[in-house]
């Protein structure tokens, strides 16, 4: 896999607390956070887009 690089989310308020995406080549978005970065969930935009659409559609989804 290439080097990625990762950017850190808007909504990570605490150095403890972050998730990072993080874009290939090939169309795939890869994420993780900062408790466990050797953990990497991978995914196409569409898988994200998606993800993202339902826990603002029911934020309870994450205990919020």
């Amino acid at each position: 896999m290439p080097e990625l690089t990762w950017q850190k989310s808007t909504y990570s308020a605490e150095a403890a607390n972050c998730v990072y995406v993080a874009a290939s080549p090939a169309g795939t978005v890869h994420l993780r956070e900062s408790d466990e970065p050797d953990v990497i969930l991978t995914t196409r935009a569409t898988g994200l887009q998606a993800l993202i659409c339902g826990v603002k559609d029911n934020p309870g989804l994450l205990g919020g």
